[in-house]
Order: structure tokens, then sequence, then C-alpha cells
């Protein structure tokens, strides 16, 4: 059975973590084990964005990671993402590899000025956990709104 290690990216709420652990070893059939040590994402903010960039917290996920362990790594930040080349992005993740990553940043209602829902916010989570792991996993971007695999630029098409 494949093993995903869940990796805390700076400072990350528990109760996120522990959700993300079992409901991704619910919906991937993966051993989910949360790794207690936390990933300091200080090195990848970018001053004049003020967001973090995902792919340098990515490299870092990586090398700091135990490679005598098999399986998969989910970084989980509640840190604004980017990568150069646009706003934004709610995760990152290598196509068929052992590296992902993911934000809560964006994912709660009260980031948009709505008042915050907690059932909205943690089916989001799964969703984005699922969608950076499918990419580890070797999917690529699906077509379909419906698919967990589908891009998503805004979180709306998160919702779906």
């Amino acid at each position: 059975m494949t093993e995903i290690q869940i990796v805390p990216v700076g400072s990350i709420d528990r109760d996120i973590l522990d959700f993300l652990a079992v409901t991704v070893r619910e919906t991937v059939g993966a051993r989910c084990v949360i790794n207690t040590r936390p990933l300091d994402p200080g090195d990848a903010f970018n001053a004049q964005r003020r967001q973090y960039n995902s792919t340098s917290i990515l490299q870092r996920l990586l090398l700091e990671s135990d490679d005598s362990r098999d399986g998969k790594l989910l970084g989980v930040a509640d840190v604004d993402l980017f990568i150069p080349v646009l706003t934004f992005v709610f995760g990152e993740a290598q196509l068929g590899n052992r590296g992902a990553l993911m934000s809560v940043h964006r994912l709660r209602q009260q980031f948009y000025g709505l008042p915050g829902d907690e059932r909205v916010f943690y089916e989001r989570c799964e969703k984005e956990a699922v969608h950076e792991l499918g990419h580890a996993f070797g999917l690529i971007h699906c077509k379909y709104f419906e698919c967990v695999m589908h891009y998503s630029n805004c979180i709306d098409q998160v919702e779906i």
C-alpha cells in the first residue's frame, strides 16, 4: 500500500492535517502519516508579491524528505502561493513523481469577504489535496468540469 506523508508547511492547524489524513486515506486508498516536523517556507517569500513561490517550497519539501521512505509527499501550507506566470495557485505537484503541495489560504470563504463555512472549507481542502496528489500519481488535467482533476484557476471551479 502506498504511503502519503502529510507535511505541515509553516504554521498550519493540526485539525486540517488530521482531516486530510483521514479523507485522503479513504479517497486515495493510501496509508497517510502526518510528519511532525514542519517545513519553514520563509525563504520562498517574495516581498514584492507578498506571496510564496510554490516551486521553491516543493523543491525544499523534496530535499528535506526522508528518501528511504517510498510513497508520496503532500505539503500543506496556509500561505498564499504563486508561480511566476500566474497570479496565484492553489497548489503544485510533480507529475508522476513524489511531491505535491497545496495551500488552504484561498480555500476559506473569509478570503473572499464571505462568512466562514467550515463544511465548505474542509470540502475544498479535500478536493485540492486529491487534485495535487492525483498529479503526483501521474494524472493530468481533465476537460470535464466535475472531475477533481479539472484545472481550477478560481475558487468557483474548486466548488464543482
